[in-house]
This record gives C-alpha cells, sequence and structure tokens, in this order.
C-alpha cells in the first residue's frame, strides 16, 4: 500500500489483534526477529517501510541509506505479514505540513545530544503510523533503546491504545548486532567493529563481579575502544535505565551500558542492561516502564 486511503480502507477491514513493525527497510535478521514476535501474537501483522527524512540530521546518511523495496517485499511475505504500508514522501510530509511531536528530557541525552532533533523526527513519524494504523501491539528493537524508552513515553504521555513489545538485540556470531548501517563497513572495519560488544562484555564481566561503581564501567569501556585503532567512541554511557539520567554514584537500579563509536566513518550503537535478566521484553518493561 502506496497511499494513506489505501492503507485506511485494508484497515477498516480487520477483525482481531494487529501487531506493527515499523521499519526504514534494508531488512535483515534483527526486523525478522521483530515481525516473528508479531506473527506469533497476532491475528493479523502490519509492517512498514519509510525512510524517514525529519530523523536525519542534514549532514547525515539520508540519500546513502540503504534501500531495496522489492527485496523487503520478498523477506516479509514469506515471513507471514499481511500488509505492508510503504509510502511515498509526499503521502507522509504534504506540501504545508508543520507538526512535530516533541519529548523533553529523555530525548537531551545520549543520542538526543548527538543528534539535535533526531527523536523529534522519531516522535512524529511514529506518532502519525500509530494513528494511521491502529495496532494492538507495536515491536521495537532493544538496539535502540533510549528509542525504546522514547517511545514507550509518548506511548504514555499521548494515551496511544496499544503496547509496546520490545525484542532483544539479534547480534552476528561475533557479537556485533544487527544493523542495516553494517553495509557501510569495509572488510577491516567489519572486523574492528567487534569492539562494541567486547567494550560491553568487559563492563558487564566487572558488574557481575560486582563492581557498582558507574566511572569502573565507563573506564573499561573505553579502555576497550581505545584499545580499537579504528574505532573512535562519539560517547560512552552508564545510566539509569528508566530516566537515562547518567550515574555519577553507586548503582543501586538497573542499568543501561551504552556506546556510539565511530568505526571509520560508519557510525554504530550497541547496549546492553543489567542485570542481565532484564534483557527480555519482561524485564524491559518492568524497567522502562509499562504502559
Amino acid at each position: 500500500m502506496r497511499t494513506i486511503e489505501a492503507l485506511r480502507a485494508a484497515r477498516s477491514d480487520i477483525v482481531g489483534s494487529v501487531g506493527l513493525v515499523p521499519t526504514m527497510g534494508a531488512l535483515h535478521d534483527g526486523h525478522m526477529a521483530l515481525v516473528s514476535q508479531a506473527v506469533a501474537d497476532n491475528d493479523v501483522v502490519l509492517a512498514t517501510i519509510f525512510v524517514n527524512p525529519t530523523q536525519f540530521a542534514p549532514d547525515d546518511d539520508l540519500e546513502r541509506y540503504p534501500r531495496d523495496l522489492e527485496g523487503d517485499l520478498a523477506k516479509l511475505e514469506a515471513r507471514g505479514v499481511d500488509w505492508v504500508f510503504a509510502p511515498t514522501m509526499d503521502a507522509m510530509y504534504p506540501p504545508g505540513f508543520q507538526t512535530t511531536v516533541k519529548l523533553d528530557t529523555l530525548t537531551q541525552r545520549l543520542e538526543g545530544a548527538v543528534r539535535p532533533g533526531h527523536f523529534a523526527g522519531v516522535a512524529t513519524i511514529v506518532s502519525k503510523l500509530f494513528n494511521l494504523t491502529q495496532p494492538t501491539y507495536a515491536y521495537f528493537g532493544q538496539k535502540d533503546a533510549q528509542q525504546v524508552a522514547v517511545i514507550r513515553r509518548l506511548v504514555h504521555d499521548l494515551n496511544f491504545p496499544l503496547q509496546v513489545v520490545v525484542v532483544p538485540t539479534v547480534r552476528e556470531a561475533d557479537g556485533l548486532a544487527m544493523s542495516s548501517r553494517n553495509v557501510y563497513l569495509g572488510t577491516e572495519e567489519r572486523a574492528a567493529a567487534q569492539v562494541l560488544s567486547r567494550a560491553l562484555d568487559a563492563a558487564q564481566a566487572l558488574y557481575d563481579d560486582g563492581e557498582r561503581a558507574p566511572q569502573a564501567l565507563r573506564t573499561v569501556m573505553q579502555q576497550a575502544i581505545d584499545a580499537e585503532p579504528l574505532a573512535t567512541a562519539d560517547y560512552i554511557s552508564v545510566a539509569d535505565a528508566s530516566t537515562l539520567q547518567e550515574m555519577r554514584t553507586q548503582i543501586t537500579t538497573p542499568v543501561l551500558l551504552s556506546l556510539a563509536v565511530k568505526i571509520g566513518q560508519p557510525r554504530l550503537l550497541d547496549n546492553r542492561l543489567l542485570p542481565a535478566n532484564l534483557n527480555s521484553t519482561a524485564g524491559l518493561t518492568a524497567t522502562l516502564g509499562a504502559v
């Protein structure tokens, strides 16, 4: 479906629960994990494919962002998705469009501090998709942990009648979190990208051994990144898993480890929730706030 009119006509005929999987396309096994969970949970599954320009900075990679609509549609059909909404730019942002959904505190940290306006773009497009599709459940990946927190807050504050379901990060065999931007990595960069999961492993090992000083966890992650010549950290964070407020004293609540690292030019994200048993949908719901 390419138009809002076609989507609304299809949605009006659906009976039963609807699972929504919003994507920007260039689908990989991480997206397919969301799809599989949605298919298992719902009577009907609706995926969206839209590369949203309002969440990209002027110097970001909007034009380079990978696109493969035909391949994406084949993957979604094979996994049991019933409907795909792949709107045109004019359908989502017609001439004269001027409304933006903004959140305050949660979007001023981590990715929000580095990419001003990014989460306003995310919140705006997600609000539009929620309104158009009226889902029972909406599926997002833990890999984008701050986005999950923002969307949970959005759903709560604007009273969207749906439940956010968070699916654990899907990783390559060597630990690299799956991402559409991984296609930008050359051979050497791809090998160097393993440093993100190594850094998180090192911090988790300290935590599991009883370390509760947040600076000690930041230091061991920074040391791992510094040991990789192709890696440069944008930020390394040890934050409260609910508020995303950076921790400065003893860790006494669930914690989100997160980092953004440039491997050459490509910029990659990864994160981990501690204690480790929070890396489940139930744990995330409890930690980041049920709606």
